[in-house]
């Protein structure tokens, strides 16, 4: 039961143990912890429903610290609800390798934390995405009518959550969604790193939320736990809108000569300022909770974890007594892919006459939609030119949370934040839409999903120079690269069709973030011999070749049709040739070394041929053909000649690259990369 005392102690000791775990560490932000821990305490001990026995409990609120620099805010709270693993020795080790208690919260590393957060206003964004992740959950199973999806996302963000861009896409999107069970408190300290806000920011942020359609709620000082209280109890009478609760709070609340000022947004406080700290707020000892604080926190798990049990058991006997209610329920939350999903998207794509990849794309992911009731998402505003509309479902909006096709706008890097949201939830697979030029703006969203390992699909569409009379700020060069440096992020770039479905397969069963690269310009499907060779899986592999080939074309995407092409006439002069199609450098170096030797043997010269930029390919080929300068505005055909990207060109470039390196004859070039003797007969 809540006692406003033991909370007021309880708030005193986040602020102790977030302030000498920083001084510990010797590095870290104690500003916002000491600012903020009446109300996190409060919202924790009082409204927040979770279940620290059980921190995946489908029943619970979502709990995201967008400031996430004040990391040990949230680990001191997981410690006094005894979170598992966050023992008194985890506070101990703040910042330290091998800890629960890194710098910033970890998704998937510390129990109990919900989202990775650091860059400021990525956690408010992905909180709007969980927030219709949970909307749509409970339309699209009924369950928001039995009363089991009033789930709400509490999120404590500041200053910087404010300023950042982001924060601006996604709040308004959420107010035009109306997403009711959205709660965010900011935190108006009015203190950055270089002082006073008042340097960059004077805007009215009441009056900005207000017309993004939001609720906007006061507590005039948000470091007296009975406002926070009372602000709380109001945030849950929804009115149809998010809300926002702006609390004025004083940075460094409760250390007496460093409050209020901006050296103690990231510094430790010092061990005379931690003293000054704990004589101030009345708590003694180092790294200790008081008996009574204990047995408090102690007690209202107790009654957390028994209150989720209660839930538990009205929610599977519900749920259990409708079978239909319990397969839809049951592919969602487990996320479910049928066994054969390439087999049956394979069926499905568009293979009798020339087609754009975006256009087989979208034929497929009808199928798949079909077949993996958990996929849900839409475009930046694209979705007539990325084809990545579904056919059943019908809009997402606020009059229709069951939709299965969201509208982001146009707001880019807002959808790449709200997408790790929806698949942080665990209840969907989300996919989002743009051109792949536009993928710059979602950079920091997709590092954040490969962070966070998060299951998610890009389509990225308008996939190179093919683009054509749009020009060079629509015509991708670089992104491949950038996307293929993200550690965890696997790209796939299909040649025609029948690669397109192989590629949704993959994606579908991947356990991290995918990007699926689409052309706009029609592409030729592969001749019946060649389709049976097709297999993404594996990354790369064989599509077409001589017996005795003396050289390796490796293409992706629409560039192996281009490859087939250029073989054709090498054959002509003589030269033998092998064709791969490399749908996905991260595919192929998971495959065993075997593997990888029997489609690229190293003693036969690749060249590799690609539509874009040539960083990187020097791991693979020999020879890398590629655009290391921007487009230009003209139709594709043209450019695909000035450019150098037609059979001829190819063969050119080929000729005129090894006929002055290949002295030996044996077509391996002077730098013949075997690692043991080369069965070449060169003297290599």
């Amino acid at each position: 039961m809540y006692n406003p005392e033991l909370a007021q102690k309880s708030a005193n000791t986040i602020r102790v143990l977030a302030a000498e775990a920083i001084q510990k560490a010797k590095s870290g932000h104690p500003g916002m912890p000491l600012g903020c821990a009446d109300y996190a305490f409060t919202l924790w001990d009082k409204y927040l429903r979770h279940n620290p026995a059980d921190p995946k409990w489908l029943g619970r609120d979502r709990f995201v610290l967008s400031a996430g620099h004040g990391s040990m805010l949230i680990y001191s709270l997981l410690h006094l609800f005894n979170y598992e693993g966050m023992t008194m020795e985890q506070l101990q080790q703040f910042r330290q390798w091998g800890s629960l208690t890194p710098g910033h919260p970890e998704f998937g590393h510390t129990a109990g934390v919900d989202v990775t957060t650091g860059p400021l206003g990525s956690g408010f964004s992905s909180a709007v995405g969980m927030a219709i992740a949970l909307k749509h959950f409970g339309a699209e199973t009924g369950l928001d009518k039995a009363g089991f999806a009033d789930q709400k996302i509490y999120v404590i963000s500041g200053d910087g959550c404010m300023m950042e861009g982001c924060t601006s896409e996604s709040a308004s999107l959420a107010g035009h969604l109306k997403l009711d069970n959205l709660v965010v408190f900011y935190d108006d300290n009015t203190i950055t790193i270089e002082g006073s806000t008042n340097l960059a920011f004077s805007e009215d942020v009441e009056a900005r939320f207000k017309a993004y359609n939001w609720r906007v709620l006061r507590i005039a000082n948000a470091n007296d736990a009975a406002q926070c209280d009372a602000a709380l109890a109001e945030a849950q009478k929804s009115d149809g809108r998010p809300t926002l609760i702006i609390g004025k709070t004083s940075i460094g609340f409760g250390a007496p000569n460093k409050q209020g000022k901006a050296c103690v947004h990231g510094e430790p406080l010092g061990d005379e300022e931690l003293a000054a700290l704990k004589a101030n707020v009345g708590l003694e000892g180092s790294f200790t909770v008081a008996d009574d604080v204990r047995a408090y926190c102690d007690n209202r798990c107790k009654e957390l974890a028994a209150a989720a049990e209660a839930w538990n058991t009205k929610f599977n006997a519900f749920v259990n007594a409708d079978a239909e209610l319990a397969k839809k329920v049951n592919a969602l939350v487990n996320r479910e892919v049928p066994a054969d999903i390439t087999a049956q998207l394979m069926a499905a794509a568009p293979v009798d006459k020339p087609v754009a990849s975006r256009a087989s794309s979208g034929t497929i992911l009808q199928k798949a939609a079909e077949l993996v009731p958990a996929l849900f998402g839409g475009a930046a505003d694209l979705a007539p030119s990325t084809k990545s509309n579904l056919k059943v479902g019908g809009d997402f909006s606020a009059e229709n949370y069951a939709g299965r096709n969201l509208h982001f706008g146009i707001r880019e890097f807002a959808m790449g934040l709200a997408a790790n949201g929806m698949a942080l939830t665990g209840l969907n697979i989300p996919y989002t839409s743009t051109f792949f030029v536009f993928s710059d703006y979602m950079k920091p969203a997709i590092r954040l999903a490969a962070i966070q390992k998060l299951h998610q699909i890009y389509i990225f569409t308008h996939d190179s120079f093919y683009v054509g009379e749009d020009g060079p700020t629509h015509e991708p060069i670089e992104q491949i690269a950038m996307l293929r440096s993200i550690p965890g992020v696997t790209v796939l770039r299909p040649a025609e069709a029948h690669e397109v479905a192989g590629a949704w397969a993959e994606a579908l069963k991947a356990d991290g973030p995918v990007a699926l690269l689409m052309t706009r310009q029609d592409l030729a499907p592969f001749s019946a011999e060649q389709a049976a060779r097709v297999d993404v899986s594996k990354g790369a592999y064989v599509i077409d070749e001589d017996e005795d080939f003396q050289i390796i074309l490796l293409a992706t995407g629409s560039e192996v049709n281009l490859a087939l092409g250029a073989a054709k006439l090498l054959r002509e002069k003589g030269i033998g040739v092998r064709v791969v199609s490399m749908p996905s450098q991260e595919l192929f170096v998971k495959q065993d070394p075997e593997y990888q030797e029997d489609v690229l043997p190293c003693h036969v010269p690749v060249v590799s041929i690609e539509a874009a930029s040539t960083f990187g390919w020097n791991r693979f080929a020999n020879l890398a053909i590629g655009l290391d300068d921007f487009g230009a505005s003209a139709p594709y055909k043209v450019l695909a000649e000035k450019f150098g990207f037609t059979p001829e060109a190819i063969v050119e470039q080929i000729m005129d690259a090894f006929d002055d390196e290949d002295e030996c004859g044996c077509g391996c070039g002077d730098e013949c990369h075997c690692d043991d003797d080369c069965d070449c007969n060169c003297d290599k």
